[in-house]
């Protein structure tokens, strides 16, 4: 994996998950359901494995960190190590040349930044990896750990975004397909709610009701990178099962064995295109501890 330079990486890797709820005091094995069996360790089959270059995009800044899930973590948090998971898993799998990109700017200029990074790599495919929340009017309130904070249960599941006005769109498109498929294959359901009304100026249009990727027309990254591009939302930490089971190193794998599969099928698919100057749980809402057992050292957004 190569690390982008210029941009801060963080240091330090999850625990083994305390794989358990506290409920009333008392210690109750988690739904195993809700995490599934644990996936197989994925070789790439695509003969441009170890030419081929993905770019998996850490979305956010520390400074600029998105949401803020039910529990007072930063959307950047969440991003950040599932993309350090992806990244590991494409390189294990045979990707050697992939690149995590870290980006330190603040939106607007930190975005255009980011596509420019990816478009001097050369890169063979762009990723954008986030976690989901829904629009203000939609929040609950309640008390967590002595603080204020604010929930919807309602809208759990990963939504793809690519741009239909992207000069590679088909491409984009066909690579978030595979995405989507392998996800759903991982017992992984993508969320319908961005059709609704009450989404608002957040609404967008379905392209892809098999595998649950939206039109996004207005996203720099979407807009400016020339390799196919896609956006993950893995899903929402504003709903508090799934906040806790995005925290987990098993949903993560999950989603970067997926991440791997689908980068595996989209390089043997897409034909190799030379650019200029380039050689080709449910769980217990109210568990205090269980998001610092799982990731030491974090900290919290408070109200």
């Amino acid at each position: 994996m190569r690390l982008s330079t210029g941009c801060a990486a963080v240091a330090g890797v999850l625990l083994a998950l305390l794989s358990c709820n506290v409920i009333s005091g008392k210690v109750m094995a988690a739904d195993s359901e809700a995490i599934g069996p644990p996936p197989q360790r994925y070789t790439a089959t695509c003969p441009r494995a170890a030419t081929f270059r993905p770019v998996i995009d850490v979305g956010h800044t520390a400074d600029a960190p998105g949401a803020t899930s039910a529990r007072g973590v930063s959307e950047y948090e969440f991003n950040l190590r599932l993309a350090h998971k992806i990244s590991d898993d494409l390189v294990a799998a045979g990707f050697a040349r992939t690149v995590l990109m870290v980006t330190a700017e603040a939106p607007r200029a930190g975005l255009f930044k980011r596509a420019a990074h990816a478009n001097s790599l050369h890169a063979d495919l762009f990723l954008s990896i986030h976690h989901d929340s829904v629009p203000d009017a939609m929040l609950q309130t309640w008390q967590f750990n002595g603080q204020e904070q604010h929930y919807n249960d309602s809208y759990p599941g990963y939504s793809l975004f690519v741009s239909t006005e992207h000069p590679n769109h088909a491409e984009s498109l066909a690579f978030a397909h595979l995405l989507g498929m392998a996800l759903e294959a991982r017992g992984l359901p993508y969320t319908p709610h961005y059709t609704d009304a009450n989404m608002g100026e957040r609404r967008r249009v379905l392209l892809d009701a098999k595998a649950g990727v939206y039109e996004f027309n207005k996203l720099v990254v979407l807009m400016q990178t020339q390799m196919p591009a896609a956006l993950l939302e893995a899903g929402s930490i504003i709903n508090r099962d799934e906040e806790l089971a995005l925290a987990t190193p098993e949903r993560q794998a999950q989603i970067g064995s997926a991440v791997v599969d689908a980068v595996d099928a989209f390089c043997k698919a897409a034909k190799a295109k030379a650019m200029p100057n380039t050689s080709s749980a449910r769980s217990a809402h109210h568990d205090v501890g269980l998001l610092e057992r799982l990731w030491p050292g974090l900290h919290r957004h408070k109200k």
